[in-house]
């Protein structure tokens, strides 16, 4: 049998160190287990241990959904459940596979001739190797390793995303469904006080314009009622979509919201904070870095970006053997590759300014959140700790008044109809309260919206810049 020559056998042997140097393989889950760590890092969420799609899942849910949903709970179905949730995670899956791909040496290519003359027959042999890809490899590997890891960052990003859409659609939930079963009260006691009107009325105790107004009351608590209701419908329907549930009924929430905290936290050096901490300034970071590697690569291999190196063994029809090279070089006299360098260069400069404005719309975006966050606590303080027990002792006063015969039945439901208004303030000023709470955590971790569509800007893919290989 032929040995190769000297010089295939070095190339083979420097292809196989590469590959071996290169190699990745996949991860047993997928990377599940660092896009948790990550997202672990920075919410007060539990983030599931287990990952989506595992068997254990479905008892999971079903034992949750089993009792009253808390807002954590709600957030750990919806972690476990949630659709949209398991497609990044695949989209998490194509770039490690990318990654595995980036390693691995391309296949050599292997063609064979037969060609006949009036000398006679000539049979060509030809094994191809593409050595500029192989000694690429270790750059592309880092750019697909980047990648990689911004897909990680991506995915940690949706977890706190759908963690943080989750928490503020259960506030939003529990205070509809107070709300209406509040109105609920106030449409049967309003319903009380107009048959009470309509019988006062036919006896002539009271007069029309009191009889109207009882009844207008009743009318238009029928209709708020109905708005509750609805507004309750639209808020659980939400809640169930972020949860992925098939039916609203599957799920039971608690009475009411969550008591307001003794005093607002404190978060230092809040703007600090986020810089380090969120996900769509590391991700910035990130595509920083790829394009700066890609670069690189494309400022290497702009003049010549196609070598590859043959073997050749050629067999005439008397049985002589012929054995040689082929080496096919891309000449650079049309395309020097300055196009791809100066879109390289463009690309780098584009991501360089996103993340500055990435930076200047982070650190807005905490002190907005802040600032709504201590209003929306003072506001919720207020209406529990003023506006609602003023409301109370001036119905306890009037109530003292009507058994004393002081005041009209007419005065004390009219006090009634004031007091509607502050408890449903009050409920609203609660559930804005829990509202903005979730908002400053998500502009700490940059998991709100303007992240979201920061996550949807991923870097260029390696192979835009990288050699061909062929």
């Amino acid at each position: 049998m032929q040995r190769l020559s000297t010089p295939l056998r070095r190339i083979a042997l420097a292809a196989i160190c590469a590959g071996a140097a290169g190699c990745a393989s996949f991860s047993p889950d997928g990377g599940y287990a660092e896009v948790r760590q990550l997202a672990q890092q920075r919410t007060g969420d539990t983030i599931p241990a287990t990952a989506p799609g595992a068997g254990s899942v479905e008892r999971e849910v079903a034992a949750l959904l089993a009792k009253p949903l808390s807002a954590d709970d709600a957030v750990t179905v919806a972690l476990l459940n949630n659709r949209g949730l398991q497609a990044g995670y695949a989209e998490l899956g194509i770039a490690e596979a990318d990654l595995v791909q980036a390693g691995r040496i391309a296949n050599p290519v292997f063609s064979f001739g037969r060609l006949k003359s009036h000398e006679g027959i000539e049979i060509e042999r030809k094994l191809m190797l593409p050595v500029i890809g192989l000694l690429t490899m270790p750059v592309t590997t880092r750019l697909e390793r980047r990648r990689y890891e911004q897909a990680q960052l991506r995915a940690a990003g949706e977890v706190l995303r759908t963690a943080d859409a989750t928490r503020r659609a259960w506030y939003g939930a529990v205070a509809a469904q107070q709300s209406a079963e509040y109105m609920e009260q106030v449409k049967n006691a309003a319903e009380a006080s107009a048959e009470l009107a309509r019988r006062m009325a036919v006896a002539g105790n009271w007069s029309k314009l009191q009889h109207a107004r009882e009844q207008a009351f009743y009318a238009d608590s029928v209709a708020q009622l109905a708005r509750a209701r609805q507004t309750r419908t639209v808020e659980r329907e939400k809640l169930t979509r972020l949860m992925g549930l098939s039916s609203p009924t599957a799920l039971t929430l608690p009475q009411r919201l969550p008591d307001l905290p003794a005093a607002p936290r404190e978060v230092m050096d809040a703007e600090a904070q986020a810089m380090n901490n969120r996900l769509d300034m590391l991700m910035a970071q990130k595509e920083l870095a790829g394009l700066a590697s890609s670069l690189s690569l494309t400022r290497v291999t702009r003049f010549v970006n196609l070598l590859d190196l043959s073997y050749l063994r050629n067999t005439g029809e008397t049985g002589e053997r012929a054995t040689g090279y082929e080496i096919e070089l891309q000449i650079p006299l049309f395309d020097w590759g300055g196009t791809r360098v100066a879109k390289a260069e463009a690309m780098y400069m584009q991501a360089v300014q996103r993340a500055a404005g990435a930076a200047v719309d982070a650190r807005s975006q905490v002190r907005e959140s802040y600032g709504a966050y201590r209003t929306a606590y003072d506001l919720a303080r207020h209406y529990r700790d003023e506006v609602v027990p003023l409301k109370k002792r001036i119905a306890d006063e009037q109530l003292l008044r009507y058994n004393g015969m002081l005041i009209s039945v007419f005065e004390l439901l009219a006090d009634a109809r004031e007091q509607v208004v502050s408890v449903n303030a009050a409920i609203e000023a609660q559930r804005d309260y829990w509202i903005a709470d979730a908002a400053l955590q998500a502009a700490l971790t940059g998991s709100g919206e303007s992240a979201a569509a920061a996550a949807a800007t991923s870097a260029p893919r390696a192979g835009s810049a990288a050699p061909a290989q062929h």
